[in-house]
């Protein structure tokens, strides 16, 4: 068992206490039901999610499993008490340290939806891919910072399969963001380092649009990015990285509410979506601040561009999406809501949109 983290937003730490693994076969076992299995961490662990990208994974151990298909696992954090630093914390950029606000899942475990087979007599990896920037919610009003974390099981296989790998040039000094998608939907992602170098893994088999994002450089959008179990796959030397041209940057920001009350859906998460090539990405997401209901992206306004993987290629042309500069459309997503969507043309001016949900 592993941690692993996707980029996160403004944050330098990230800090979680992680006390144990629980795994069980039924997807509906409630907490006081036989048959749960453990991994325990003695003592709990308090780890930076965000040292955990790139490749990088934080071990969790391993433990002895009877042979069977495991459904339910949890992740069990420590609560935070009188302890400096807390368990469970935010480093905010150019600021201090504040404690995370956890739910009740650091006693009850937090939920993740895992399909787990372990043979007879075989060793079965996972890695958990805690998604730190969708896992922090602001709340303005109040100063408090809160963890509703994004979590997923992925497997991990030793052959280096299940893995892509590139290398970038022309970087901005905070880096750049690299996803891989399918539907401008996020299935792993990671920052470059200093070198330009990226490596998304594990990644679930299939094909993918590769999607580098970075401030003040035009977005690049490769399309048919091949991930298989038998290889790692190459996108690019390190001989022979892939530049990155500068964009001007302009905002979009406003808030999310509920329609008569000042209040703001539980959850709500925004996204910035782009269309380019014909392929639908996404540039960024993040929370809405759960107090006000704030949000606000900075986005690059110069024409993205795509090209399609080659295994054979050792330098790619990327083709100018001129339809596709400076033009977004910002979606929110709120649990037992419907999708609001609205796009945004950043050609002339910073723009602001806000968005009204019933109650």
């Amino acid at each position: 068992m592993a941690l692993t983290d996707a980029p996160a937003c403004g944050y330098d730490k990230v800090n979680v206490t992680v006390v144990r693994v629980d795994v069980h076969r039924s997807s509906d076992a409630d907490d006081n039901d036989g048959g749960w299995q453990s991994l325990v961490l003695d003592p709990p662990r308090r780890i930076d999610l965000l040292t955990l990208t790139n490749g990088v994974l934080e071990e969790l151990g391993t433990t002895t499993l009877p042979a069977g298909t495991y459904t339910q696992l949890r992740l069990v954090l420590a609560a935070n008490g009188a302890t400096n630093p807390a368990a469970n914390s935010v480093v905010l950029t150019g600021a201090g340290e504040v404690a995370l606000q956890t739910p009740s899942g650091q006693q009850t475990g937090l939920k993740i939806p895992v399909n787990l087979t372990v043979a007879e007599g075989e060793t079965a990896d996972v890695v958990l891919d805690f998604d730190a920037c969708r896992s922090v919610v602001r709340a303005g009003q109040s100063g408090r910072y809160l963890l509703k974390p994004v979590l997923r099981a992925l497997p991990r296989i030793d052959n280096g399969g299940l893995s892509v790998e590139g290398h970038l040039a022309g970087l901005p000094s905070t880096g750049a963001a690299v996803s891989l998608q399918q539907q401008g939907e996020v299935v792993r992602a990671t920052v470059t380092d200093a070198q330009g170098r990226f490596l998304l893994s594990p990644v679930p088999a299939g094909s993918y649009d590769l999607v580098v994002a970075a401030d003040g450089r035009v977005t690049l959008v490769m399309t048919g990015v091949p991930v298989s179990d038998t290889g790692r796959t190459t996108i690019n030397p390190a001989a022979a990285p892939i530049p990155l041209t500068e964009s001007a940057m302009r905002r979009v920001s406003g808030t999310v509410g509920l329609s008569g009350s000042s209040e703001v859906p539980d959850g709500a998460l925004v996204r910035a979506l782009q269309t380019v090539g014909g392929r639908t990405i996404e540039w960024t997401a993040r929370p809405a601040d759960a107090d006000t209901g704030m949000y606000e992206f900075s986005l690059p306004i110069a024409a993205p561009a795509h090209a399609g993987y080659s295994a054979s290629a050792t330098s790619y042309t990327f083709i100018t999406d001129t339809a596709a500069a400076a033009r977004y459309t910002v979606q929110v997503r709120a649990p037992g809501k419907v999708d609001q969507t609205v796009p945004v043309d950043l050609s002339a001016s910073d723009q602001t949109v806000n968005f009204s949900f019933a109650p």
